[in-house]
């Protein structure tokens, strides 16, 4: 995993483009609902309690975490978290992880009582799906306790969209939150959620679209803002994921809800503040803007899938030399700065992370080109 030294560029970068973002959520603390600390992940991300607080420093954020996936179980990782959270408790909180088919209900009783504020699932890495009777068991002790579930809804899982709802409506008092976008059923489970209040989506993704969509389809009451640490950076999340709401046309309440308001009160286990969705439709943008788009997006996603992205990038470079007086030029010109410093970032780079730090600045500039309607620096 990339180290938190190692990483200081990417804050250094952004800086600019979080300033005039910042300045909208006025006094909100900005709080993650989606981080991890952990050692023994076999996919080899590593992230320990103080490499976490450091990422979410130049943000100034709080954060939700809980461990990594532990192959060998989950007592003393959720003990480990629970420590670096009594460490710091007013800048992190504890959810607990529990594996379904390990004892799940005793351990996360355990933690709970042991100050866990909720519950988190994974069921790609465990293997698992909803409608397995220990999982409505944890939901029905979250409701008892008016707590959050946190479960894993992206990539690598088929569908599980309608035990999410079904979970939801029996159990009102427990908060589902669905993590990255829920892009697994993104498509359709968008037009339930007005029904469902307790179904909440976590932003930890990355894809334009798919984000575009999450924050013009779903009330923004039910989004909560999120990085997904190590896999993301607080600092890239906090840019790129309002840029994207501001964009949609999210409004200043709802944007501080989605930065951390709503998130607050889920822990709290207060009633929910309701934002709907952003009226109207979402402004289109210059096509000098949507070619950096298409360019970044193929360059990104030859990254996680272990090839070399240098012809995207090369394009996405060309695609900012936009002649003529356009309007788009000074986003394009800042947007040409980070693709430079992402260039200056990958010679350096040894191929041995699947999602270096250059490639995290290659998505900021693409999510960048993507919402011109957000403040950019000056």
């Amino acid at each position: 995993m990339p180290s938190a030294a190692s990483t200081e560029p990417i804050d250094r970068a952004l800086a600019p483009w979080w300033t005039p973002v910042r300045k909208l959520l006025g006094d909100r603390t900005l709080f993650d609902a989606h981080t991890h600390i952990g050692q023994n992940d076999p996919d080899g991300y590593r992230q320990e309690a103080d490499e976490l607080l450091d990422a979410l420093e130049p943000v100034g954020a709080r954060a939700v975490t809980f461990p990594m996936h532990e192959p060998g179980g989950y007592p003393p990782a959720n003990d480990h978290v629970l420590g670096a959270v009594a460490a710091a408790p007013d800048r992190l909180v504890a959810f607990c992880r529990v594996d379904p088919r390990d004892d799940a209900l005793a351990e996360a009783r355990r933690c709970l009582d042991a100050g866990a504020r909720g519950i988190k699932l994974h069921p790609r890495a465990e293997g698992f799906t909803l409608d397995e009777p220990a999982v409505e068991q944890l939901f029905a002790l979250a409701h008892e306790r008016r707590l959050p579930i946190l479960i894993h809804a992206g990539r690598g899982i088929p569908a599980l969209g309608e035990d999410a709802v079904t979970l939801t409506r029996r159990y009102p008092d427990a908060r589902l939150i669905l993590a990255h976008a829920a892009v697994s059923d993104l498509a359709w489970i968008w037009s339930e959620m007005p029904e469902h209040p307790n179904l909440l989506v976590d932003t930890a993704w990355w894809s334009p679209g798919d984000m575009m969509a999450m924050f013009k389809l779903i009330p923004s009451g039910q989004i909560v803002w999120a990085s997904d640490s190590p896999y993301g950076r607080p600092m890239n999340s906090a840019v790129t994921h309002l840029r994207f709401a501001l964009q949609a046309g999210v409004g200043p309440d709802a944007l501080r809800s989605i930065a951390g308001g709503q998130i607050e009160r889920v822990l709290a286990g207060d009633e929910l503040e309701h934002h709907d969705r952003p009226p109207g439709e979402a402004e289109p943008i210059s096509p000098h803007l949507e070619r950096v788009v298409d360019h970044l997006v193929g360059a990104v996603s030859q990254v996680l899938t272990g090839n070399e992205p240098t012809e995207p990038v090369s394009l996405a470079r060309l695609a900012c030399d936009a002649g003529g007086d356009d309007e788009a030029r000074p986003l394009l010109d800042g947007i040409h700065t980070l693709i430079a410093r992402a260039d200056e970032l990958a010679a350096d780079e040894t191929g041995e992370v699947r999602y270096p730090p250059s490639a995290i600045l290659l998505t900021a500039a693409l999510s960048i080109a993507r919402t011109p309607a957000a403040p950019g620096p000056g």
